[in-house]
C-alpha cells in the first residue's frame, strides 16, 4: 500500500512540474510571439490559468501529505495532552468539512458547467472544476488517515504536544525522514 501510496505522490509533483513547464512555455512564447512577431498563441492565457489552478490543487494535496502548511500551535501547547488531542481531532474534523465542502461544490460545478466549452480552447469547463474534485477526495483520505492515527493513538508513545503529533505524523509514512 505505501508503494502505491509513494507512486500517487510522485506522480502528482511530475503533473505539477508539467503544469509549471507548460505555464511558463506557454507565457513566455506568447510574450515572444507578440512582441517579436506581432502575434500570438490565442489559447495561452487561457490554458495557462487552467494549469496554475491545477497546479495549486495537486501542490496543496502534496502539502497537505507533507504536513507543509502553515499552522500556528502557541495556545494549543499551553494545553494538557489531552486538550491537545482534542483540538487536533477537532482540526481533522472542520478540515474534513472543508474538504466536502470544495468536493461537492466542485462537482456541482462540474455538473452545471460539462456541456460548457472554454471560448478560447473549446475544452469543457467540467475539466477546470475537476482540479476541486480531486483535492477534495485526496486530501479528505489523507485527512482520514491522519485522524484514525490521532484517535488510535498510533503516533507513537512519545507524542506529547500537537507540534510532536504533527512531526510525528509526517514521518509515519517516511522512514527516516526528519523534519525541522
Amino acid at each position: 500500500m505505501k508503494r502505491i501510496v509513494d507512486l500517487y505522490f510522485k506522480l502528482l509533483k511530475l503533473l505539477i512540474v508539467l503544469c509549471m513547464l507548460a505555464m511558463v512555455v506557454l507565457v513566455f512564447g506568447n510574450v515572444v510571439l507578440r512582441y517579436a512577431f506581432n502575434s500570438g498563441i490565442s489559447v495561452s492565457e487561457e490554458l495557462s490559468r487552467w494549469f496554475f489552478v491545477w497546479m495549486i490543487f495537486l501542490g496543496s494535496i502534496v502539502a497537505l501529505k507533507d504536513r507543509a502548511h502553515l499552522g500556528m500551535d502557541s495556545l494549543v501547547k499551553r494545553l494538557p495532552p489531552l486538550g491537545q488531542r482534542a483540538c487536533l481531532v477537532a482540526g481533522h474534523m472542520l478540515s474534513l468539512f472543508i474538504c466536502w465542502l470544495i468536493f461537492s461544490g466542485s462537482w456541482q460545478q462540474a455538473v452545471i458547467n460539462l456541456d460548457v466549452v472554454a471560448p478560447a480552447s473549446g475544452l469543457s469547463m467540467a475539466l477546470f472544476y475537476g482540479a476541486g474534485l480531486v483535492f477534495g477526495a485526496s486530501a479528505a483520505v489523507i485527512i482520514v488517515y491522519e485522524l484514525y492515527l490521532v484517535l488510535f493513538d498510533k503516533r507513537g508513545e512519545d507524542v506529547n504536544d500537537v507540534g510532536e503529533a504533527i512531526k510525528q505524523t509526517a514521518q509515519h509514512g517516511n522512514p527516516g525522514r526528519t523534519r525541522p
